[in-house]
């Protein structure tokens, strides 16, 4: 048996603005949005096969847990990217800051932070 994954669901202030970066850097689209659980929204921003769940509740949002020290907390996201050199130009150009740049057998890597405080990992494989 072979698993796949659909989608992911992550909490967002704006989801409109959060999937309009990703359809500009990712190159993705919106899926579908409405109105979704507890009186929130909810945009689903992706490709055929796979998108992300923008939820963004009714209420205001906590400040999410510290990275890689909490049992269930997200680290990052990776996005698999066909050319990782025009994606950096794409996401500098959204405003954000590519870091921790690398080389690695079979790919090439870098990361960066969204302004929700979401980690990134842009990957491109030879």
């Amino acid at each position: 048996m072979t698993a796949t994954l659909e989608h992911a669901n992550l909490c967002v202030s704006d989801p409109h603005k959060t999937a309009a970066w990703m359809e500009k850097i990712f190159g993705w689209h919106i899926r579908w949005q409405g109105p979704a659980l507890n009186g929130g929204y909810t945009v689903h921003v992706g490709s055929k096969s796979s998108y992300l769940a923008l939820y963004s509740p009714a209420e205001e949002l906590a400040e999410a847990p510290k990275p890689y020290s909490t049992k269930g907390a997200l680290n990052h996201l990776a996005v698999i990217v066909d050319d990782l050199d025009a994606a950096e130009v794409a996401v500098k150009e959204a405003g954000y800051a590519p870091m921790n740049h690398g080389d690695y057998e079979p790919g090439r890597r870098f990361y960066f932070h969204d302004e929700e405080g979401v980690e990134y990992e842009l990957v491109q494989y030879d």
